[in-house]
């Protein structure tokens, strides 16, 4: 098996408490191997670690416990100019008075390589993200997403083993940040370089990685494929986190063969996969995809009884609002060109497939 280019081990971060108060480690025993050539991103909420865990790679912070491995040799306490990484800012951190190709050399001059060789090196670096020509203007005078390929060609330019994105396109607008989002997974495929890229958005960490690593409260929660990721969450966090899920409380009254049969509201009784460790006779949280979800005009045997309290059209799809009995809410979702919906207010049935849903734990620390 192939080496990793990157792994932390056990590496652990704690801020300082304030006024007396405790809190929670930044960063606990993390686990992660990044392997040469894949774009791997921490994905989480605000707080989740994520970015204290770029930090730390960066050089701006030391952990209090662990190594970090970078091509073997250990970084954790080295300063960041002796590290040798990229680093990509969501403010792109451009100087303002240089001109393009000055900014793009900075590295370059700051290591000492020889004027002639930076000149063919800037140009080379602009090539690749498609700025030949560009060189003599100021940052001033390029729109967000040339000064984010800018940042990007200064990134790579000295051509470091691994590059660090910081939710680089957070000051983009929508359609400019999917624009970037494919320029930065093509480059990345075409030129083989190493990425860890750090995020909140789960569209963004779905559409650009080969893994995404899924951080909470400081600890790593699963460690996976975009495709794994949705389909097979390793709980309910996860399955909360990464794309739109409904969560329904449910009892557990027996697991057999990889399944749990559950009850839910007015004692309807449906199977499900289990997704994480459950007991018979324990309260637990069923989560099923919006895209999963029939809805049909009147309720039958094992359905559940829904009112549609809303339908909004979204381009592609239409998104039903249903209220359950007791108050709940779930959300389906039925594809344009497909028979159209019924009207809000109709009372309808509800359905799945069993191994669409998921059961899991039902635990505090869920979005």
């Amino acid at each position: 098996m192939t080496a990793p280019l990157l792994r932390f081990e056990r590496v652990s971060k704690s801020y300082p408490a304030t006024r007396g108060q405790t809190t929670p480690a930044a960063l606990e025993a993390l686990d992660l191997d990044v392997m040469r050539g894949e774009l791997l991103t921490l994905l989480g909420p605000s707080g989740s670690g994520k970015t204290t865990t770029l930090m730390l790679l960066a050089g701006f912070e030391l952990p209090d416990s662990g190594r970090i491995l970078l091509e073997d040799r250990d970084i954790a306490q080295l300063p960041p100019h002796k590290r040798g990484i990229g680093v990509v800012f969501q403010s792109y951190a451009l100087f303002p008075h240089m001109t393009v190709a000055d900014n793009v050399a900075f590295p370059l001059e700051a290591r000492g390589v020889p004027k002639a060789e930076r000149a063919a090196r800037v140009q080379r670096a602009l090539e690749m993200v498609r700025l030949p020509g560009y060189g003599d203007r100021r940052p001033s005078q390029l729109s967000g997403g040339q000064q984010q390929r800018v940042a990007l060609a200064r990134a790579m330019v000295f051509e470091p083993p691994i590059v660090l994105l910081d939710e680089p396109l957070g000051a983009l607008d929508k359609a400019l940040r999917e624009e970037m989002q494919h320029e930065i997974r093509a480059l990345h495929q075409r030129l083989g370089l190493t990425m860890l890229y750090v995020t909140h958005d789960q569209s963004e960490a779905l559409t650009l990685s080969d893994r995404i690593a899924v951080l909470s409260r400081g600890r790593l929660r699963q460690l996976s494929t975009p495709r794994a990721l949705y389909e097979e969450p390793a709980d309910a966090f996860v399955a909360g986190f990464v794309g739109e899920n409904n969560r329904i409380a449910v009892g557990v009254l027996e697991i057999a063969h990889g399944k749990a049969r559950v009850k839910l509201q007015e004692g309807v009784e449906v199977l499900a996969r289990l997704g994480e460790a459950v007991t018979p006779e324990s309260y637990a949280v069923l989560t099923i995809r919006p895209e999963r979800v029939a809805v049909v005009d009147a309720a039958g045997e094992g359905m559940l009884r829904a009112r549609l309290a809303e339908v909004l059209f979204q381009g592609d799809h239409f998104r039903l609002r249903l209220l359950l009995p007791g108050g709940a809410e779930i959300v389906a979702k039925r594809a344009v060109g497909a028979e159209p919906p019924p009207e809000p207010g109709t009372e309808v049935g509800v359905t799945w497939w069993p191994d669409d849903a998921l059961v899991f734990r039902d635990e505090a620390d869920t979005v």
